[in-house]
């Protein structure tokens, strides 16, 4: 009898010893990272002003529209990290914590270039995310994106985490409706509605990037067939300091105006090709006068690539991020010679 009962406690702990195992088992780096992660998750609600027209040939109207997002805490006094485009036109803005705190969200700064911002949340304590270093990434790791897809943080009070690996890096999407993508992070990991400003994190739990659109043929795709791209945190990083600093970013002035020519300015001008930019318009004592440039210069390069219009022009400087006091390089045609001009940005 007391045979048996040894062999009933032996089995006993045997199942519970197995029950523990796989209770363990369940628990992992993708789960601590979430686990982590999460309460600096974010939820935002937006409220903004569309000018709509239901009827042909009648004025257009103010409408409110509403829109959703996410965003991470940054930082235990209140700060939160976003895209632009999340809150762009935006007249409120409500985030909600996990748990389902909401707070009226104060706007620190954007900066439409690269698609980020930075909102600020009244009191202090909140949870945050610890920063990663995106120029650390390996392809193939493991990586997790949470976020408010489809609005769901209203219906459960948590972030949304789907998980995939790094698939690519340092992507350039170059200038497109005036941001500029560069550097990207790619991911498989699900990205959909909603999930824009939301952080991508390491196995770690740490923020590697801020999940921005999902590319499908088109970048303003929303949906998930295709692959997700995150901006790299290291940049977005910066921008953000910046942000809470100044509220904008200082990207310096030219002090000139161009057109971009064509074959028939070229023609008329007695220009022997038609491309590259016009110069207009010189402000005085700005700095393209102190480069000395005149009027009528041609613009063909700059930072040693060619121009052939205002829009190959506008994303070299986006991309190359000038910030005021920066040196920009040019070559210009001027009257059947080639010259090189440095402009310091004012």
């Amino acid at each position: 009898m007391k045979l048996i009962k040894i062999y009933l406690i032996i089995a006993l702990v045997g199942i519970l010893l197995s029950q523990n195992s796989i209770d363990y088992s369940r628990q992992n780096a993708i789960t601590s990272a979430i686990k982590k992660v999460g309460p600096a998750v974010v939820g935002i609600n937006v409220k903004g002003i569309e000018f709509q027209s239901s009827f042909r040939f009648m004025p257009f109207r103010p409408i409110e529209v509403e829109s959703k997002g996410s965003g991470v805490v940054i930082s235990p006094d209140g700060y939160v990290i976003t895209n632009y485009h999340v809150v762009e036109n935006a007249s409120k803005i409500f985030v909600t914590l996990a748990g389902g705190k909401k707070f009226d969200a104060e706007f620190v700064g954007w900066d439409e270039l690269t698609d980020l911002a930075v909102l600020k949340l009244d009191g202090s304590n909140f949870p945050y995310v610890s920063m990663g270093n995106s120029d650390e990434l390996i392809i193939g790791e493991w990586v997790i994106a949470l976020g408010n897809p489809f609005g769901l943080f209203d219906a459960n009070q948590q972030p949304t985490a789907t998980i995939g690996i790094i698939s690519g890096k340092n992507l350039d999407f170059g200038l497109q409706d005036g941001k500029v993508y560069q550097n990207m992070i790619q991911t498989d990991a699900a990205i959909n509605s909603g999930n824009s400003g939301g952080p991508l994190v390491n196995s770690k739990g740490e923020l590697i990037g801020i999940n921005t659109f999902v590319y499908s043929g088109d970048y303003t795709s929303k949906g998930t067939s295709g692959f997700g791209f995150a901006i790299p945190i290291n940049r977005a990083r910066s921008i953000a300091e910046e942000l809470k600093r100044k509220g904008r970013i200082n990207r310096g002035k030219l002090g000139f105006n161009v057109y971009t020519l064509n074959p028939r300015a070229a023609s008329y001008l007695n220009i022997p090709f038609y491309e590259g930019l016009f110069v207009t318009e010189i402000l005085k004592n700005g700095p393209a006068s102190k480069a000395k440039l005149e009027l009528e210069d041609v613009i063909v390069e700059v930072e040693g690539e060619k121009v052939k219009n205002k829009d190959d022009f506008n994303e070299i400087l986006a991309i190359k991020n000038f910030r005021s006091g920066d040196k920009l390089k040019i070559r210009i045609w001027r009257r059947g010679r080639y010259l090189n001009r440095t402009i310091i940005l004012g």
